[in-house]
């Protein structure tokens, strides 16, 4: 009698001890998966995560700073200005002057008559392209319409009776296109026989070009940001 008392009792505390245990486990549960404390523990993941990005980032400041230092300090100096500076000039961040042309476009002035397409007599954003594009191919290194220098990510788009370049700058016509290089080179690829000015003005639009001793394009003002691109390291590993 005293061991089946025994066993009784040990299966009666084990019971108990099995309750509390599912007990404790479901309220720990519970209370993992209520919102606040899931959001606490998202909070303190995202924390941790940032300052790990901190760490990283500000050794790459102290590396950066410490590479400035010896190259301000170092024999290569004014070599590495003069890169900058061409980096500069390719980017567009600087004025640049030199030998090239200046093309003028304008809509058409000629009267359209009752039943044609009135759309055939206006300047649009592609005929500006065109004309971008041919002085491009035919060596320009720095170009700018009405005063905007024009980038490789530069668009062309047609607003209304406008053009929208840059970001947001809206361009009227007439527009004056500056472009720097040999002067020849471009106004020959212009006016050759079929080309984009003979078919601009085969409508009528008007079509400027003259050689011009020494032409001023301006530096890009908005600011250029990178969304996607990162720099790759050496190695090829990307930053």
């Amino acid at each position: 009698m005293r061991i089946r008392g025994f066993y009784l009792a040990l299966m009666v505390v084990g019971v108990i001890m099995g309750l509390l245990l599912a007990v404790q486990f479901r309220l720990t549960r519970d209370i993992q998966e209520t919102p606040p404390v899931k959001q606490t523990q998202s909070l303190a993941a995202q924390v941790n995560a940032l300052r790990e990005e901190r760490d990283t980032l500000q050794k790459q400041v102290r590396d950066l700073r410490d590479q400035l230092d010896r190259a301000a300090a170092g024999p290569n100096l004014e070599s590495m200005k003069e890169e900058l500076n061409r980096v500069r000039v390719q980017a567009g961040l600087v004025e640049v002057t030199g030998p090239g042309v200046e093309v003028t476009l304008n809509d058409s002035n000629v009267e359209v008559k009752p039943g044609e397409n009135p759309n055939l007599y206006v300047l649009h954003d592609e005929d500006v392209l065109k004309i971008i594009n041919e002085l491009k191919a035919a060596g320009a290194e720095a170009m700018s319409i009405n005063g905007q220098r024009m980038l490789a990510t530069s668009e062309i788009r047609c607003i209304g009776p406008t053009i929208l370049t840059n970001h947001n700058q809206r361009l009227t016509p007439p527009f004056v296109i500056s472009a720097i290089g040999n002067p020849d080179t471009m106004i020959n690829a212009l006016q050759m026989r079929g080309g984009v000015v003979e078919q601009l003005q085969f409508w009528g639009i008007q079509v400027g070009v003259k050689k011009v001793a020494q032409v001023t394009v301006p530096a890009y003002t908005p600011g250029v940001r990178f969304d996607y691109a990162r720099p790759v390291k050496e190695g090829g590993e990307k930053g």
